[in-house]
């Protein structure tokens, strides 16, 4: 075993303690308890956000796991501990430092890109069941900000990957200058009582398209200034494919408590990965275990969308549906929409690709994708409009502030619209639409008749 400590950072609502199993395994396999640390973070109190307890863990790092400021390190991470470490590793001028530290990443059922089951621990019976059950001034709290963040289509998730995915440095690949990144998730949800909480293609509390690294940003630029061949913007990959890897007959708790030995023993050889052959080696093997495991899923596929004025300023009521249209018909693919609590121009789309098994479907004669939109100012005296997009047949354009269009993505997405969809990934949007004040009678801006 490398000569360095391991640390395992647990998730929302749990305690070192969730590692117990996982401890024993990495005994088993060379690993002695002075590298085994255990790190446990607050994250049930309403005050305490994810960047607080990114800080805090760079604090234990040096006050309890004793190591310096440049001393490496390999780290597990459960669910939420994903977001600690990519808030750790993105603390603005420290960046490259600390990704140089963090050698080995393994990402058990990881809330990259937040949870399902977040918003919903805000509500009072969230925190009675998973509430801080301690009389005092805490009683019941539920960790209001780290809910926040692990919100689907948050406004921190949504920073935080432009930070460290969508920016001009690489933070994950196979360099010695980044860590190497696994990424595991069970393929079913909870099983008894437990089920009530699982949703459509998720391991229980998070979802497989939520989370891989190995995700991409698409800006559809519809606004006036903006010139024809510049509309779609698809920002370049800045790190390597990082995919996730279904576990068989795992869920989103049993991925530590009860891990299949097929899991562990990827895990003990990721910790071994060394060099660039070592990791494409590790990759070869991996997908050969879990290729099955994979193609017996229904593909789904997370878009996180944001939606703004050519201001730069968050479209407060707006929506997309994607789907097939064959002539006049559309069909469209099937989709789960959450719009998220702290600012309605963000958004998650969770869509099922089954219909894209057969890609014949999008090459068939006169089949194109399009983006059915919708955006709305809440007044007839200012609208959005967008360009590049169909509009016949809409009514007044000004009626209610509503504005509807449909976008061909088939023609205008770089390589087609199949390249478009990649299973178990997320994909960010910003959709850039004009906002226009009407003028005329009863309009935002009218002249008055000079006085006689």
């Amino acid at each position: 075993m490398a000569d360095r400590p391991l640390i395992l950072l647990h998730g929302y609502s749990a305690d070192g303690s969730a590692f117990d199993h996982w401890r024993t395994v990495l005994r088993a396999a060379g690993w002695t308890a002075e590298q085994l640390c255990t790190v446990s973070y607050e994250s049930l109190t309403n005050d305490v956000s994810v960047r607080d307890i990114a800080e805090g863990f760079d604090k234990v790092l040096r006050q309890r796991v004793g190591l310096a400021d440049d001393e490496p390190f390999d780290v597990i991470v459960h669910s939420t501990g994903m977001l600690v470490l990519r808030a750790w590793l993105t603390r603005r001028g420290m960046t490259a430092p600390r990704r140089a530290r963090v050698k080995h990443v393994i990402a058990l059922a990881p809330a990259t890109f937040g949870s399902p089951l977040a918003h919903k621990g805000r509500s009072f019976l969230g925190a009675l069941v998973k509430g801080r059950k301690q009389l005092g001034p805490d009683f019941l709290e539920a960790g209001d900000q780290v809910l926040d963040a692990l919100e689907l289509g948050s406004r921190f998730g949504w920073e935080l990957s432009h930070a460290d995915l969508f920016g001009s440095e690489s933070f994950y690949d196979s360099k010695r200058t980044t860590p190497y990144v696994f990424v595991f998730c069970g393929a079913r949800g909870y099983r008894g009582l437990a089920a009530l909480a699982n949703s459509p293609g998720t391991d229980g509390t998070v979802r497989w398209a939520g989370c891989a690294l190995n995700s991409r940003k698409v800006v559809l630029d519809l606004s006036a200034d903006c010139a024809d061949d510049a509309r779609v913007q698809v920002v370049a990959w800045t790190q390597d494919d990082v995919p996730m890897h279904p576990i068989a007959n795992v869920d989103h708790g049993s991925i530590l408590s009860a891990p299949p030995p097929a899991l562990t023993q990827m895990v003990i050889d990721a910790l071994r990965v060394s060099s660039r052959p070592t990791y494409a080696a590790w990759c070869e093997r991996a997908e050969a275990v879990v290729r099955a495991t994979r193609e017996a899923m229904v593909p789904w596929q997370q878009f996180v969308v944001r939606a703004v004025d050519e201001r730069g300023d968050g479209i407060r009521d707006w929506n997309l549906q994607f789907g097939l249209r064959d002539g006049t018909t559309l069909v469209p693919f099937t989709q789960d929409v959450h719009v998220y609590g702290g600012d309605p121009s963000y958004r998650s789309f969770h869509v099922n690709l089954s219909r894209l098994k057969d890609s014949a479907l999008l090459r068939g004669r006169g089949r194109r994708l399009t983006a059915q939109l919708y955006a709305s100012t809440g007044t007839q005296r200012v609208l959005y409009s967008g360009a590049l997009v169909d509009t016949a047949g809409v009514e007044a354009p000004n009626r209610g502030g509503t504005w509807y269009g449909s976008l061909d993505l088939s023609s205008v997405l770089p390589g087609g619209a199949v390249r478009f969809f990649h299973p178990f990934t997320t994909t960010f949007i910003e959709l850039r639409l004009d906002r226009e004040p009407l003028t005329g009678p009863g309009m935002v801006v009218r002249m008055h008749e000079p006085e006689q």
